[in-house]
């Protein structure tokens, strides 16, 4: 059922894209057209730029569905380089297949549950039809009766079980094309995706390093001496126990004062790890609570449908407890406001303040430290901080790696 369901929204979604892809093609026979007296060689490049947006929109699609598609080099948008290149010439092939036989599977996906509905339900609907109309979804056949009007609804579970058991084929029928028109080509060079990978690698290996030094600082600084403190006092405490009563229950008092000391310590050192309010809250209580705590009145908008990664989660609770930090350290603010979105697959976030701007991730602000925890999810960092301000922060994660 789920798969089927999840079907459907893709042909319904590439029902969108094939719409536009109609339109597009329209333009494009009426550009070519035009181009035989002159006139459309001024609208090719906007045209070409169309086609190549187009072609990209279906790509994000399709990535929110799980199917990949590694982009070709930026193809060019002038018209004689473009009518030579490999990648514009599969984009309008794609164009041509998804204008038609794409439209067609999208129609069906959006009809099928609709006229499924509508026919299972039919017993329901027969007392108010008027007389002699029609009973099917198909166009014909009149219910008389109660015993025809039940027939009506075997046709609905007939159009149930064609979309529990042709939905999926149909949507990767309608997805093919793209997997094998949109990706890049075999003589594409991938190097600088390669080169991108191995440096978003590189920025995930360097977050963990970093976090394991920060971990190992904050137990070898703040909870180990707390810890030998506690040992030390509770020696003095035992010798002094017999011949001092009074003094050993005073060092007892303190040796338990460092204890709870070096507990409360450890509780912040698993916070930094991975805080609890994640897993019992969600990311949208999280959030509150660092908004709630935060010396800048802080306002918070969290729309998640669902959830996503812990890893991605976490990733994005520290970039917002990071920068409402900074925002009470240094920006001089009197609001901030916490925007977070979950989108197709992705998690968008926002953080502004009205504050004196001019944040430099050079300024040890914790600003690269932010990056390189986005860089290891393969995400985009945005930083807009004029002088005089505001100041906006803008995150864009993956959210199931």
């Amino acid at each position: 059922m789920s798969a089927a369901l999840a079907a459907l929204g893709q042909l319904v979604g590439g029902l969108g894209t094939a719409v536009l892809a109609l339109v597009g093609l329209g333009c494009l026979v009426l550009t070519a057209a035009a181009s035989l007296a002159g006139v459309g060689l001024l609208f090719a490049p906007a045209v070409l730029r169309g086609l190549h947006a187009l072609a990209g929109r279906e790509r994000t699609r399709l990535a929110r569905h799980g199917l990949d598609i590694v982009p070709p080099e930026p193809p060019p948008t002038r018209l004689r380089p473009a009518l030579a290149d490999a990648t514009t010439r599969r984009e309008t092939r794609w164009l041509l297949v998804h204008a038609t036989f794409g439209l067609l599977l999208g129609l069906l996906g959006l009809l099928l549950p609709v006229v499924a509905v509508r026919d299972t339900a039919f017993p329901l609907l027969w007392p108010f039809a008027p007389e002699g109309s029609t009973s099917t979804s198909l166009g014909f056949g009149t219910a008389d009766s109660w015993a025809e009007a039940s027939v009506v609804s075997l046709l609905g579970v007939g159009w149930i079980a064609i979309v529990l058991g042709l939905g999926p084929g149909m949507a990767r029928l309608q997805a093919r094309p793209a997997l094998r028109l949109l990706a890049a080509g075999p003589d594409t060079d991938l190097s600088l995706r390669v080169a991108e990978l191995t440096a978003t690698r590189a920025a995930a290996l360097d977050a963990h390093a970093v976090e394991l030094r920060r971990i190992e600082r904050s137990l070898h600084d703040g909870t180990q001496n707390r810890l030998v403190t506690v040992t030390v006092l509770l020696g003095a405490a035992r010798r002094m126990v017999a011949r001092d009563p009074a003094g050993a229950d005073e060092v007892l008092e303190r040796a338990q004062s460092a204890a709870e000391q070096a507990l409360a310590e450890l509780r912040a050192v698993a916070r930094g790890i991975l805080p609890p309010v994640l897993s019992d809250r969600g990311l949208a209580g999280a959030l509150s609570g660092l908004a709630a705590n935060c010396a800048v009145p802080c306002r918070t908008d969290v729309d998640l449908p669902e959830r996503c990664a812990a890893s991605v989660e976490a990733t994005a609770y520290f970039v917002v407890a990071e920068a409402l930090t900074n925002i009470a350290k240094h920006s001089g603010a009197t609001r901030a406001t916490v925007t977070v979105r979950g989108r197709g697959g992705r998690l968008k976030l926002r953080v502004e303040d009205d504050g004196s701007g001019g944040a430099d991730e050079a300024g040890g602000s914790g600003l690269s430290g932010i990056r390189r925890r986005i860089a290891a999810h393969d995400g985009v960092l945005r930083l807009t901080s004029p002088r005089g301000g505001p100041t906006l922060l803008e995150v864009d994660l993956p959210c199931g790696s």
